[in-house]
């Protein structure tokens, strides 16, 4: 893997989640009447501006993204600012960016499913429950031929793995076919299963058939939407499984990402770096709504603590101290997760595992 294949599609991608980012800020702000100093593609140096109306819309020489810049985000002493506006309008400008984020992968999302594809299909059969397991105890049994989960048509092992992780944790109802007629029980999906067993306690086999899929739009999109949705309860699962102990952090920085992105490519192709890219796009949603200084909730968070000091706000020198220090601990961990990331490369492990 070269490392163009890497970084070229991992700029190209970052730079155009920051950007749909962005602009959800930029186009509230505006209809808001917020001043809009500037909208800049890509960190200063500055190689190229120009003003329109109040406006300076720059094109800079680091290529790694984008920015809005509107007048006093801390200091309400103009009437345009941010800070001077109500705190509902300032929320919602705040949030608009991550809001984007998580309207973006329906896009994406879409657009891969349209696109045509080898998929499994031929079903996914039981080839052993283990003892004393959850699918045990349902009723299940070997060769029974797993025809829904969970409401979901289940055509091959992917589906069946999806279905089953975003209700980890739950009852989920299984319909199988057995001698010719449906068994419909119920599973519980596991947090902690037994090493070397899933979350249900079965192993399965799916045959080796496949189909090509171009779903047209009016399907493609609210399958979309489905798998957007699925995306955010697995993001909200693993968040879960942290604090629960059954899973931990998989950190990557910027060299990680980047790798990872050359991996899809490689191993996948480039269709699917619109799923991949709907899924850091949901993460960015994700990252930036955290109550850390300097990102969306970090500010957001100064919102809702003015709401409950009754309207009281933190001083705009404090509030900015407290955004500068969080700035430099967030790029001082950067840095820590790249070098790690960077030793991982060097012994020849993916982000994959």
């Amino acid at each position: 893997m070269s490392v163009l294949q890497s970084i070229v599609p991992f700029v190209a991608i970052l730079v155009f989640l920051i950007v749909v980012h962005e602009l959800g800020h930029f186009i509230t702000a505006k209809l808001a009447g917020v001043k809009v100093l500037e909208a800049g593609l890509g960190y200063p140096p500055k190689a190229w501006g120009k003003k329109f109306g109040e406006t300076e819309y720059t094109i800079n020489w680091l290529p790694l993204g984008g920015f809005v810049r509107l007048l006093g985000e801390e200091d309400p002493s103009d009437p345009r600012s941010l800070a001077a506006k109500p705190r509902w309008v300032r929320l919602i400008v705040l949030f608009a960016g991550s809001g984007m984020n998580l309207l973006l992968p329906i896009l994406l999302f879409a657009i891969a499913f349209t696109i045509p594809q080898e998929v499994g299909t031929g079903g996914v059969t039981v080839t052993y429950v283990a003892p004393g397991s959850p699918a045990e105890e349902a009723g299940l049994e070997t060769e029974d031929v797993i025809v829904s989960v969970a409401g979901r048509e289940i055509e091959n092992i992917d589906e069946l793995s999806r279905a089953i992780q975003v209700n980890l944790g739950d009852s989920v109802g299984f319909e199988v076919l057995r001698d010719g007629g449906i068994v419909a029980t119920d599973v519980q999906s596991r947090w902690s299963p037994p090493e070397g067993q899933g979350p249900t306690g079965i192993s399965i086999r799916q045959y080796p058939f496949t189909r090509t899929r171009s779903e047209p739009p009016w399907e493609s999109i609210p399958h979309a939407v489905e798998y957007t949705i699925d995306s955010l309860v697995l993001a909200e699962k693993q968040i879960e499984g942290w604090f629960r102990g059954t899973s931990a952090p998989d950190l990557a920085g910027p060299v990680g990402i980047a790798d990872a992105t050359g991996e899809v490519v490689e191993q996948a192709g480039w269709i699917r770096l619109f799923e991949f890219a709907a899924l850091l796009s949901i993460n960015l949603a994700i990252i930036n709504v955290l109550p850390l200084p300097m990102l969306d909730g970090g500010r957001i968070a100064f919102v809702l603590l003015e709401y409950l000091r009754g309207g009281k706000r933190v001083p705009p020198e404090k509030e900015g101290l407290v955004h500068l220090v969080g700035f430099a601990v967030m790029m001082g961990a950067v840095v820590i997760i790249s070098y790690f990331d960077i030793l991982r490369l060097i012994r020849g492990e993916s982000l994959f595992g």
